[in-house]
């Protein structure tokens, strides 16, 4: 009897595996990964914030920085304080459910951190927070 030559095939075409669809998969979800994050956006400076006693989280996408030296950082550039006013606006129209979050550096004047909060409210911010250390 004489085998058959095509019978070897079939065999080595199911070791075979298509790796394919698997990567497609794969890419799918990095680019639903990559678009759905959410990244955080830094106000531009260090501040050593003030320890507090109680603290909540806040979610938020408006940060500004209040540095020792009374200086209003707000993405990552120094705002005077007669400009404050049109960088908020511009972020909340960008974001307009998020609200505020000051991180006042603990040798910040209190001035400053009443003028950020005025103007936020001003233009109709309502969740302001300010950020410190847990205790």
């Amino acid at each position: 009897m004489r085998k058959n030559k095509g019978q070897g095939k079939p065999a080595e075409q199911a070791q075979a595996i298509d790796l394919t669809p698997m990567l497609d998969v794969v890419f799918i979800m990095l680019i639903f990964f990559i678009v759905t994050a959410s990244f955080i956006k830094v106000p531009g400076i260090d501040v050593e914030r003030a320890a507090a006693l109680s603290a909540d989280q806040l979610r938020t996408a408006i940060l500004v920085a209040i540095s020792a030296n009374d200086e209003i950082w707000v993405d990552k550039k120094k705002v005077k304080p007669e400009e404050l006013k049109l960088e908020l606006v511009r972020l909340r129209t960008e974001n307009p459910k998020g609200g505020l979050v000051i991180q006042a550096d603990r040798d910040a004047s209190m001035e400053t951190l009443a003028l950020v909060s005025d103007v936020a409210i001003d233009i109709g911010l309502t969740d302001i927070a300010v950020s410190t250390l847990p205790e």
